[in-house]
């Protein structure tokens, strides 16, 4: 407390100091050097006058409870005002003082101040004022970065690809973070008007074409790339300059990820195959998400899945009443707990370890809760284990999703949201069929019911768990070889955050019956997604890290539709969600199909149930497990995890290619 009152005091006199030197630099420079006589009574007789006019005016706007340790631009304008006040102040003080003069005492005469003594003192003050702060910020970041370096560390000579603003920015940490180990030596961007500028003091030395050239010239160790908004094909490119240069390249995270005018060079890392995708930010609707879960109660399944805790993180950010965790894994579930807990310490969250297949369980969980919106994200989704265990991924997928939907009926649940996959449309696995079942059931239950049901499609997502990206990098942590199904196969791929804001999207829009599709882009070859992962690992195809064809597995298509013929897909206000409308089945039909197919799982006859799936749903063709390819080239490894399903390059609806996803974690 003491410190702090003397560290005050020292401000304050150190502030009125310059104040005063800024008062009596004025009148020197005003008057040459030698002041007048009478100019001298004056400047002395209005010294305390000015000075305190200046305090009232700093103190009025808060510059004095400004920390002169992190001063900045803002801070700046503020000093700014502060002097432009006073000065105002001491204008219109002069010009009043200036008539009355003749009628006044000897006093006022003495009071007048020089217009020429009044703006240079501006200026002067100005100057000082901020001057005396950006010497304590220099001085104690010079102390702390003597303090931080702990080691000597050889400095990376580093070439930024890119001088926007992420670019300047990064620039601007280097330069002040000695520390870090990293030197630009200069800018690479590809407009013209920006070559021969310098930034920061970095100059731009030239284009991405002269990448190689320029960096072997000033002796760049590395790229890094400072385009924080930069296409996948932007990315691909200055990636294969720098391959060829014999350079490892890094990336800067996204611009989503600077915050306030600042880097935290710490975040810089190796580039992702995400970033080769290229996928562009997603604009949500705020306010319709905001309807839907702000101030409400929200229990996810599946919470603790790729999808189920990507969702849970997103709901968190619109401020729910309260959010319920549904998840039958305990390990996955005490993760993500933890985890919301520490992101969103304010929110009321509530964890249930469940299997949604048991009716007592919850019904009991929503009974106690009453939730106001289920998003439904848990199921079975690994396509060879289902078609290997196809009693399993109907225990689940349909009787688990009716048994839930059923309850959200009976308890006056507001909105519920399935999360359904691509490989529900034309089906040729089981568990695509069973996501369609339960597509059906979910959608014939809206027309009866004051819940609004709607189910949302997706294909791949990047990086979730058994998803082909952490495949391909295991196969190629241990030296190969990479293994894929067909050298053309495709699916759509989009990120989990992505996914996920989508989902809250067209659940904000759903009035009851609707099947959403997310626009997926462009359909990606599974082997090229292979020949990139080895080349961002350091390594060649052939050389060190063979891609192996292995023949498409039970229930795997080359290509994946995204919404049937008769469904007619059409866009919605949101540019990335479309929207399929198909007949609803008769509730009773439905009803009887579903009571026997939950009899088929208690047969040990995996043929009965694909046949009864075959009876109800036409398009459904079950397919065999294929012989290896002999096609020449490598191919693909399936869908490593169906909760990513893919989506095909054939779509049979009126919109562009969108695709679809499978269902988060069971």
């Amino acid at each position: 407390m003491h410190r702090r009152l003397l560290n005050r005091s020292l401000q304050l006199f150190i502030d009125g100091a310059v104040i005063g030197a800024a008062y009596v630099l004025a009148y020197l420079l005003r008057f040459e050097g030698v002041i007048p006589a009478l100019m001298l009574r004056t400047m002395a007789w209005t010294l305390p006058y000015v000075v305190g006019l200046y305090y009232g005016s700093m103190m009025l706007l808060g510059v004095h409870r400004l920390a002169w340790r992190y001063i900045g631009l803002r801070d700046m304008r503020r000093v700014a005002l502060a002097v432009l006040m006073a000065t105002g102040l001491l204008l219109t003080s002069r010009f009043l003082g200036a008539r009355w003069v003749q009628s006044a005492s000897a006093i006022w005469e003495r009071a007048i101040i020089p217009i020429g003594v009044t703006l240079s003192m501006a200026a002067f003050a100005f100057l000082g004022i901020v001057g005396v702060r950006v010497l304590r910020r220099m001085l104690a970041e010079s102390g702390e970065t003597a303090k931080r370096v702990r080691q000597e560390r050889e400095p990376v000579p580093t070439m930024l690809v890119g001088a926007g603003r992420a670019g300047v920015l990064v620039a601007k940490e280097m330069v002040s973070r000695p520390d870090l180990g990293l030197v630009p030596v200069g800018f690479l961007d590809d407009d013209p008007v920006k070559v021969g500028t310098v930034m920061e003091g970095v100059p731009v030395l030239g284009t991405t074409a002269d990448l190689a050239r320029l960096c072997a010239i000033h002796g760049a160790k590395q790229a890094l790339i400072t385009i924080a908004s930069a296409s996948g094909a932007s990315i691909r490119r200055v990636t294969t300059l720098c391959e060829d240069a014999g350079l490892p390249v890094k990336i800067i995270p996204g611009l989503f990820e600077i915050v306030g005018g600042t880097v935290n060079l710490s975040r810089i890392r190796e580039v992702a195959i995400e970033d080769l995708l290229g996928r562009d930010p997603v604009q949500l609707d705020e306010e319709a998400i905001d309807r839907v879960v702000k101030g409400r109660t929200v229990l996810v399944t599946g919470a603790g899945g790729s999808i189920g805790s990507e969702l849970c993180r997103q709901i968190g950010r619109f401020a729910p009443a309260s959010l319920m965790l549904v998840e039958h894994s305990e390990n996955s579930l005490f993760f993500i707990e933890r985890e919301l807990r520490a992101l969103f310490p304010a929110l009321a969250i509530n964890v249930y370890l469940a299997d949604i297949r048991e009716r007592a369980r919850v019904d009991g969980i929503l009974a106690r809760q009453r939730p106001d919106v289920i998003f439904h994200a848990a199921a079975h989704k690994h396509v060879p284990m289902m078609e290997a265990n196809p009693t399993e991924a109907i225990k689940n997928n349909v009787l688990g999703t009716k048994l839930l939907a059923e309850l959200a009926d009976a308890h006056g649940v507001t909105e519920f949201v399935m999360i359904s996959t691509d490989k529900a449309v034309n089906p040729t696995s089981v568990m695509g069929a069973s996501k369609r079942a339960a597509e059906i059931f979910i959608q014939a239950l809206s027309q009866r019911s004051r819940t609004r049901f709607v189910a949302v499609r997706f294909g791949n997502v990047l990086g979730s768990a058994g998803s082909v990206v952490p495949i391909f990098k295991e196969q190629i942590a241990r030296g190969g070889p990479v293994t894929i199904t067909d050298p053309e196969m495709r699916r759509y791929f989009m990120t989990i955050p992505e996914a996920c804001q989508l989902v809250l999207q067209a659940g904000a829009m759903g009035q009851g019956g609707e099947i959403f599709v997310l626009d997926m882009g462009e359909p990606v070859k599974i082997i090229d997604l292979a020949r990139d992962l080895i080349a961002l690992s350091g390594l060649r195809v052939g050389e060190d890290i063979e891609i192996k064809v292995t023949g498409t597995r039970p229930g795997e298509k080359l290509f994946e539709e995204l919404a049937l013929e008769e469904e007619g897909a059409e866009r919605t206000r949101h540019p990335k969600v479309y929207i399929g409308r198909i007949k609803p089945h008769p509730w009773e039909s439905v009803l009887d199909f579903v009571r026997e197919l939950e009899g088929l799982t208690q047969s040990p006859d995996p043929a009965a149930i694909r046949a009864m799936l075959k009876r109800f749903i036409p398009e459904y063709r079950p397919t065999l497990a294929s012989p290896p390819s002999t096609a020449p080239g490598p191919a693909e490894s399936g869908d490593a995890r169906p909760a990513e399903p893919s989506s095909s390059a054939k779509v049979a609806v009126a919109a562009p290619s969108v695709g679809t996803l499978g269902a988060s974690q069971a």
